[in-house]
């Protein structure tokens, strides 16, 4: 399927570098994806004979290309994962042999759970994602559950039941990964700080939890509970692990806008990337045509 003339434009534009591409129709993004060669990938959409009907359908609508250019795979890999979260694109979803992507759930009950998904209920449970990968949501999934002990069981904790003694802890409990709510062994203050960070956690933020783990340390250590202030430390190193493997950019970037601007003698391409706690959650890029060969300063003030 060939590209029109100004796509074909457009990818010729494109450098033999790691990075994502987005795809436009009129309305907005319709498709984020990553590329180790950007150029090579966004010119198999075009070129390629073998499609399958959603990517032909995927194609025609295409209007315009823009891209982001990073270091490595493994950057494009985290941007196209934050970019797919925070766009939704239609065909991200189609293009995935039918199915949606994974979610998060925790689930809208007395004690909740965290639980992978790949269905959305309007029950009051909040959902996070999509997840553009598998094994990226099972890695913040498996970390929660190390630096929490969150219930899996499908018990329904109202108090009435708890307080009547319906229910008998599980080998969960005597493995140390749950406190045992459903013998009101369990704490429900507690456990609702746990999941206000883990809504902390899962929304890209780690100041929250990782500050209540330092802190719980030093006052550990103060009352000489070594054994547990060891334990709370491999739980922060565990967080300074993941937000080291989890950061495109910066982790000490909270909340910026960055801009750049590369020229020729006929335009300008001005780009654009919103940076939140050390995450490209947006990036937009501009060409403007010159006319009076403004120099880069006149076209984007310092």
């Amino acid at each position: 399927m060939a590209a029109k003339a100004h796509l074909q434009e457009q990818i010729r534009q494109l450098p033999h570098r790691p990075g994502v591409y987005k795809y436009f129709d009129d309305e907005g993004i319709i498709y984020v994806g990553k590329a180790v060669d950007l150029r090579k990938r966004v010119s198999s959409y075009f070129t390629k004979q073998d499609h399958n009907k959603k990517t032909q359908q995927l194609v025609k609508n295409i209007k315009r290309i823009e891209f982001t250019l990073v270091d490595s795979e493994s950057d494009a890999f985290l941007l196209e994962n934050n970019l797919i979260k925070q766009h939704q694109p239609k065909y991200n979803i189609l293009l995935k042999d039918g199915k949606t992507y994974p979610y998060l759930c925790l689930t809208n009950e007395r004690f909740p759970r965290l639980i992978p998904t790949r269905k959305k209920i309007n029950d009051g449970s909040r959902y996070y994602g999509p997840y553009a990968n598998l094994t990226a949501m099972n890695v913040i999934l498996e970390l929660i559950r190390a630096l929490y002990p969150l219930r899996t069981c499908t018990y329904n904790l109202t108090p009435e039941n708890v307080a009547a003694g319906k229910f008998k802890v599980c080998l969960e409990y005597h493995l140390g990964n749950c406190k045992g709510p459903c013998e009101n062994l369990q704490d429900e203050e507690t456990y609702n700080q746990y999941i206000q960070q883990i809504r902390s956690m899962l929304s890209g933020n780690l100041t929250v939890p990782k500050a209540y783990f330092r802190e719980r340390m030093m006052a550990a250590a103060q009352e000489q509970q070594y054994e547990l202030a060891h334990t709370l430390k491999k739980k922060l190193d565990r967080l300074d692990d993941f937000q080291a493997k989890s950061t495109v950019v910066n982790a000490s970037l909270s909340n910026i806008d960055v801009f750049s601007i590369a020229s020729n003698e006929k335009s300008s391409f001005i780009n654009y990337l919103k940076v939140m706690n050390g995450s490209i959650i947006l990036t937009q890029s501009l060409e403007v045509q010159k006319k009076l060969d403004e120099t880069d300063e006149e076209i984007l003030p310092p």
